[in-house]
């Protein structure tokens, strides 16, 4: 791939999250990553969407050095990059604010998996991590955020589970491509607010079976997939 395309697939991400609503003001970002280059592309900081180009995103190498690009990238950089480093399958990353999503993340509620449409995408609850420590948020708070993050998937597949809430902050979400990132950043906002209409209706809803949960994600997901058509 080259840095043109990076930035192109990059920038539709970014514009993506703007079209399904699931930022506000600047606040958001997305990026992604040429493995064989060892490159990001990423979202500069502060700049409105509405003014985005291509040659706005700017390219780092995995320890935050900027290659390419005059503008300084997101302040959430950091982040992202532990998650490359920590989950070496993915090919994008996605930071939303969005508002159901963001509102389990501030009560530390995992969204539990109440229905297929939870299953089609994720496989199981969406995790909430630990409270990050005083020492953590008051140096390298961004690195940290990543790393809090990769600790609460030791015993996780991200693979099967692109999503997680950062406790007291917001959704994180990931997948194979900048695009697969962003379009998880969608349905994990539906399905935020569906499990509220949910325990709204009736707070002791309880989530599907794990055979049920198991059937929907696999059906679109793995080796044995048979949703859509053949690739």
């Amino acid at each position: 791939m080259t840095l043109e395309a990076l930035r192109a697939e990059v920038l539709e991400a970014n514009l993506s999250l703007v079209r399904h609503g699931l930022v506000v003001g600047t606040f958001g970002n997305a990026s992604g990553i040429d493995r064989d280059l060892g490159l990001v592309a990423i979202k500069p900081s502060g700049v409105d969407y509405n003014a985005l180009q291509a040659g706005d995103l700017v390219i780092t190498d995995l320890d935050g050095r900027v290659v390419e690009g005059e503008l300084r990238p997101s302040s959430d950089l950091a982040t992202h990059l532990a998650l490359y480093k920590a989950f070496p399958g993915i090919g994008g990353v996605a930071h939303t604010h969005s508002r159901h999503a963001t509102a389990w993340a501030q009560a530390r509620r995992e969204i539990p998996c109440f229905g297929t449409t939870h299953a089609d995408y994720f496989r199981g609850a969406i995790p909430v991590t630990a409270d990050m420590q005083d020492e953590e948020i008051a140096t390298d708070y961004e690195k940290n955020t990543g790393l809090c993050i990769a600790r609460r998937f030791a015993q996780i597949d991200p693979m099967t589970m692109p999503a997680v809430l950062v406790a007291g902050h917001a959704p994180f979400t990931w997948g194979g491509s900048p695009a697969d990132a962003s379009h998880n950043a969608f349905v994990l906002e539906e399905i935020a607010h569906l499990a509220f209409m949910t325990i709204s209706i009736d707070s002791r809803a309880n989530s599907i079976t794990d055979s049920l949960r198991d059937k929907h994600f696999l059906r679109k997901h793995g080796s044995t997939a048979y949703y859509g058509q053949p690739k």
